[in-house]
């Protein structure tokens, strides 16, 4: 009987890591900040109320909104695999490079000010001067550390980008895009995880496309560990993409957001969280059995969908879970109305 390829399980497991740590951090982002009252006389009410008014403002992905996603992906995919097949891969890794790098500097100032808020705590975080860039805001002090990634990124000259680097910069779209992607429903993600579940079963077993796009654009929309213990880079990288990280990642921030709209406990964020992580180990575990690339919606939708409706058939709450509606404005009336 051969022995286990360490180095290989540790590549899984560092991918495994940090796929949980991005969801789980990005769902506690997604949450809707605590309203607070508006002091008297003083000038920061303004920015207060700005803040609060934030997660209000932002868009809900609707279920006719979840219908599309499968036909706008296959044709993004799509579009992208025939341009690399006509005119080569290597100016397309140019324009994304900058692409990605000049959105990097918003994205990783942005992750940077959520890390730094965690550390410090709010008390000590409200007394900092804030910037705000659209819809980044943070510290003055942390945008020179958020430019060096990017810069980095872009100046490499390496035939392949850092492993650590391209890390750096996936971790902070997938936290910043389940901050901001937010479904209104758990009906909504049950369609989109639905629908791209078949989507990933035919571009990945039916076509070329998706494994032959992943692998030759050398840009951070994936996140890539080193099969190796001493993270030699001799054996190349095991891969997962940021799709696989970001859609499952969406449904597990609603469930947290339930859990925070009826004020008790995190059943559902937990069960949800449970099945990502047991839905990945199991697609990892395929993929090493077989050797072949493995769509891993194909494991997280079914899972996550599952654990669900396993919750809410336990406690009994599953319809009255199916028909909340995540709308930015009732999620802490709803909770209170719960506790009365």
């Amino acid at each position: 009987m051969a022995s286990p390829d360490w180095d290989l399980i540790s590549s899984y497991a560092g991918l495994l890591c940090l796929a949980s740590i991005s969801i789980y951090a990005g769902a506690h982002g997604s949450l809707p900040a605590p309203k607070r009252p508006k002091g008297k006389g003083t000038d920061k009410s303004v920015v207060q109320d700005d803040e609060d008014d934030e997660d209000d403002m932002s868009d809900r992905l609707s279920s006719g909104d979840a219908w599309l996603f499968p036909v706008a992906g296959s044709v993004a995919l799509f579009g992208m695999y025939a341009l690399m097949k006509y005119f080569g891969k290597e100016w397309i890794n140019w324009l994304l490079m900058w692409y990605f790098s000049i959105a990097g500097v918003g994205s990783v100032w942005k992750s940077a000010a959520s890390v730094t808020r965690f550390a410090v705590g709010e008390v000590r975080w409200k007394k900092f001067d804030r910037n705000r860039v659209l819809i980044l805001k943070g510290p003055r002090a942390l945008f020179p550390l958020a430019l060096i990634p990017s810069v980095l990124f872009n100046t490499s000259e390496t035939s392949r980008k850092s492993a650590l680097i391209t890390d750096i910069l996936g971790l902070s779209f997938s936290y910043n895009a389940i901050c901001l992607l937010k479904i209104d429903s758990f009906k909504t993600g049950c369609i989109l995880l639905c629908g791209l579940f078949f989507y990933d079963i035919y571009w990945v077993f039916g076509t070329d496309v998706m494994v032959t796009v992943a692998t030759s654009l050398d840009v951070p929309i994936k996140l890539l560990w080193p099969k190796s213990l001493r993270f030699a880079s001799e054996r190349g990288y095991t891969l997962l993409g940021l799709g696989d990280i970001v859609i499952p990642g969406t449904f597990v921030a609603l469930a947290l957001r339930y859990d925070h709209a009826r004020g008790d406990g995190k059943g559902y964020f937990y069960a949800t969280l449970a099945a990502y992580i047991s839905g990945l180990v199991t697609t990892m575990t395929v993929m090493h059995v077989f050797g072949k690339a493995q769509p891993a919606l194909l494991y997280l939708s079914p899972a996550c969908i599952v654990a669900l409706f396993g919750v809410g058939i336990v406690r009994g709450d599953l319809r009255e879970a199916w028909k909340w509606i995540d709308d930015g404005q009732s999620v802490h009336v709803n909770s209170k109305k719960r506790i009365q």
